[in-house]
């Protein structure tokens, strides 16, 4: 006996009962679709599943292979999605139901990272078919999407690619700042293991007392305050990539452990006697160096041996200058709001290049937000710029390169320290009068101070907008009012 889906197609018996039923996040103000239409879906391929809020995203999102979405005025929803899998190491295909008289709205969605749109009303075996045909044939670009232009960065990517294929057990070197993680979802994105989750882990941001609660996990009553079970991350990525960022920091003592796990792939809660199995490919990074804290028996040589299966470094930003501008401009669109487009002036440009990166790709990231802030317009110029040590700005930045666009008591300033660059290479800072330079420095931070104040509600936003404690914002305030320079905005 043949059954019909809701546009009246029938469904053959192969149909009825699909051998391979995808999950979808299902997202919608008013929850699961009917139980005829669930049935349309089925004979798709698919089986939905409600997702309640975005904060159960990553649990829910474990061999899960789709999200959908229902739109009603705007595309908030689906820009939300995107940015919670982002958030927690996601990457899945969205596709978008439109109401149909709403075409604009489906035209949008698409623009901004849509798999596909469908009219919410549709509920034919064809267009579903169709929807689920796309995931077997779509490329997707990484969520987290990463800029690789200078010649150093595009040998890195191209052996990356090859590690990630291979599955092998990878350890990231670098220094702070310099995209460890961002490298380590490169690994998860381009592996065969990248519908699964990515969990990642900052070992030295944990209480000692804790690391290995989060790391294996604990039962019931473990201890005092373990009111409920609680799965550690290697669980948590189970079918994908676990990556152990500062693994250095990880105590000594609790090494051994965590050699165990990785060599026999089970671990044991806390409070338990029983393994569980996780099959987890395993990326760990470090700034330290790991062959000196072998030699000072802070490291065990057998971990570093198995988790060194294969050994990436990430250079620091200034090694590959080819990345500034591109990395700049992406940030820029990053953080800018929706719908806006920001442009860097060709002076903010050789700013940029001119700069040193002490902090790498983080530092840059930072430099962006506050310029995003300073910038009354859509153009970033370099008046907009504030680095964190001014000493690192090189030579190049002089007033003769950068043209009066760039004078001294305009351009960078120090934030959070009251060093002054000189912008003559022929004289040196420490010839300069110390209390031109300390003007030139007061001028910059005045202004700078006010115009965020104007543009934050209060002092605590302030503070963070500019990248610096409230603490210190009350010191410069006050500093300032001693000078005669407090103003009616800075009150």
């Amino acid at each position: 006996m043949s059954e019909y889906n809701l546009k009246g197609e029938a469904v053959s018996e192969k149909t009825q009962s699909p051998v391979a039923m995808m999950c979808a996040l299902w997202l919608d103000p008013q929850g699961l679709p009917s139980q005829e239409a669930i049935m349309s879906l089925n004979a798709a391929g698919l089986q939905p599943l409600a997702l309640p809020s975005m904060g159960e995203l990553r649990v829910l999102s474990h061999h899960r292979k789709l999200v959908v979405v229902k739109l009603t005025e705007n595309t908030l929803a689906l820009q939300n999605i995107i940015q919670a899998m982002r958030t927690v190491g996601i990457k899945l295909p969205v596709i978008c139901r439109v109401d149909a008289q709403k075409l604009s709205l489906g035209v949008r969605a698409m623009q901004e990272g849509a798999l596909h749109v469908l009219a919410a009303e549709d509920w034919s075996l064809t267009a579903w078919r169709e929807a689920v045909g796309l995931m077997n044939t779509s490329t997707l670009a990484p969520l987290n999407s990463v800029v690789f232009v200078d010649p150093l960065s595009l040998e890195l990517l191209a052996l990356a690619r090859r590690v990630a294929q291979a599955g092998v057990t990878t350890l990231l070197t670098g220094p702070t700042g310099a995209g460890k993680e961002v490298m380590a979802r490169l690994l998860h994105d381009a592996s065969v293991r990248s519908t699964g989750p990515f969990v990642g882990v900052n070992c030295s941001a944990l209480p000692e007392s804790m690391i290995e609660d989060i790391l294996f996990g604990h039962e019931k009553g473990a201890f005092t305050g373990a009111a409920r079970e609680h799965a550690g991350v290697f669980e948590q990525a189970h079918g994908g990539t676990l990556f152990l960022d500062e693994v250095a920091e990880i105590p000594f003592a609790l090494q051994s452990k965590l050699l165990r796990v990785i060599q026999e792939r089970q671990v044991s809660r806390l409070g338990s006697q029983q393994s569980i199995h996780v099959d987890v490919r395993l990326v760990t990074a470090t700034n330290k160096d790991l062959r000196a804290a072998m030699q000072a028996r802070e490291f065990r040589e057998d971990l570093y041996f198995r988790i060194s299966t294969f050994r990436l470094r990430v250079p620091a930003l200034n090694e590959r200058p080819g990345d500034i501008l591109p990395l700049a401009k992406y940030l820029l669109q990053y953080y800018a709001p929706a719908g806006r487009d920001w442009y860097l002036t060709p002076a903010a440009e050789k700013a940029l290049l001119a700069y040193s990166w002490p902090g790498n790709v983080r530092e840059l990231s930072n430099v962006m937000q506050r310029a995003l802030v300073l910038s009354e317009a859509r153009e970033i110029d370099v008046t907009h710029l504030l680095f964190e040590e001014m000493h690192q700005v090189q030579s190049s930045l002089s007033t003769s390169t950068l043209g009066s666009q760039c004078l001294p008591h305009q351009s960078h300033f120090a934030w959070g320290n009251e060093a002054a660059i000189s912008m003559d290479d022929n004289v040196p800072v420490n010839q300069k009068s110390s209390a031109d330079l300390g003007s030139m420095v007061r001028d910059s931070e005045y202004k700078a101070i006010v115009s965020v104040l104007q543009k934050t509600p209060n002092r605590i936003k302030a503070a963070e907008a500019l990248g610096i404690s409230p603490r210190t914002l009350r010191y410069k305030l006050a500093r300032f009012k001693e000078l005669g320079l407090v103003s009616a905005e800075m009150n």
